[in-house]
């Protein structure tokens, strides 16, 4: 699952540049053809979902993949309208790795060492996001973004033949007990409320990265935008071993007020750019933690014959705080200073997931019936 993340996290740099770089385009642009692409997966995550939760693995896989490796291996040669056109379908129909990779370690591993594996997860996630940018932006500015853009699909076509070949496991065998629950049974106010903080912790992620890169740009060291980014990613890597190592991690909300809070005087310490590393630590000690613990919660309220409908609302969750994240932070940059970009992402994600908070205090725990644990 960590081969298969690569070349999906480094799908939005890759097509940015050649949006921007190829066919001549503003960052604007760029954004609308990102933006339908989020969008498009936001919406598909829960639909796959639910039919790997009916049909199994394999055809879904299958299915994604090939859509997946057309759609990167032609966005190359396609003008700008016609890229603008299918990204929305083909956002629909990615290969939905996340959930795939959460449900197979729900089937793998047993409920009272899964928060160790979900902080395992996060930690691949974070280990992604250091290779597949920069091999991503290194084949765009060193050869061509035809042959970085190709060379993604080529990447997920194959590694999705050997998720089909290896077809890992998505229910233990005593989840296979009885019938798929309807909507209103299992999509709690408690699960609403775990969608809701998962839309708070991406939008104060996105937020935070695109204010650490106006921060940089601003203050002449956008050159080191990989090296505070890497630090930020073993940050977060680091606070994933220990949540997943210790026996009384952080709870829930803890890990959201650190995770918002901590970012938003990050902008006082824009200069030098070590600095703004070292001030953007803290806050993602709680990145991993945080995230793999919502994961968790899923899995906990969520019957497993609508495991991947659920994984694949949380999918669509992230992605939608992806999606307005980034533009609200830049927002209140154009308005103020990149410094403003940390308050706005610290904020917004902190109010987002209080509304999150509150709503699940308010809703009793509702744990899946013993036959489908």
């Amino acid at each position: 699952m960590l081969l298969a993340r690569v070349p999906l996290t480094a799908t939005g740099i890759t097509l940015t540049l050649h949006v921007v770089t190829d066919l001549g385009r503003g960052y604007g642009a760029a954004g609308l053809v990102g933006t339908a692409t989020t969008l498009g997966s936001a919406i598909g995550a829960p639909l796959a979902g639910r039919l790997i939760d009916r049909y199994g693995l394999r055809p879904i896989i299958a299915c994604c993949g090939i859509a997946s490796a057309a759609y990167w291996v032609a966005a190359p040669h396609l003008p700008y309208q016609a890229l603008v056109a299918v990204a929305l379908p083909a956002g629909m129909l990615a290969v939905p790795v996340g959930s795939i990779a959460r449900q197979a370690l729900t089937a793998l591993v047993p409920p009272e060492h899964r928060r160790t594996a979900f902080s395992l997860d996060s930690i691949s996630l974070e280990a992604s996001f250091m290779i597949g940018p920069t091999v991503g932006v290194a084949l765009a500015t060193q050869v061509s973004g035809t042959a970085a853009l190709t060379g993604i699909g080529i990447s997920l076509g194959l590694l999705c033949l050997v998720l089909c070949l290896r077809n890992p496991p998505i229910r233990r065998e005593n989840e296979e007990i009885g019938d798929r629950p309807p909507l209103r049974g299992w999509l709690s106010v408690r699960l609403l409320a775990i969608l809701l903080i998962g839309f708070g912790v991406l939008f104060c992620l996105v937020g935070t990265e695109v204010a650490t890169l106006a921060t940089l740009r601003a203050t002449g060291a956008v050159e080191w935008t990989g090296a505070v980014i890497t630090a930020m990613c073993l940050a977060s890597a680091l606070g994933g071993v220990l949540h997943g190592a210790v026996r009384r991690p952080l709870s829930l909300p803890a890990l959201m007020i650190l995770l918002t809070v901590l970012v938003i005087p990050a902008g006082l310490f824009g200069q030098p750019w070590w600095l703004l590393a070292i001030a953007l630590l803290p806050t993602n000690f709680a990145c991993a933690p945080t995230l793999s613990t919502t994961v968790e919660e899923v899995t906990t309220l969520s019957p497993a014959k609508v495991r991947g409908e659920a994984m694949g609302l949380l999918d669509s969750a992230t992605r939608l705080g992806l999606a307005v994240g980034g533009p609200v932070a830049g927002f209140a940059i154009d308005r103020s200073t990149p410094a403003m970009g940390f308050v706005a992402a610290g904020l917004g994600g902190l109010v987002i997931a209080s509304a999150g908070l509150a709503l699940r205090r308010t809703a009793p725990l509702q744990q899946v019936a013993p036959a489908e644990v």
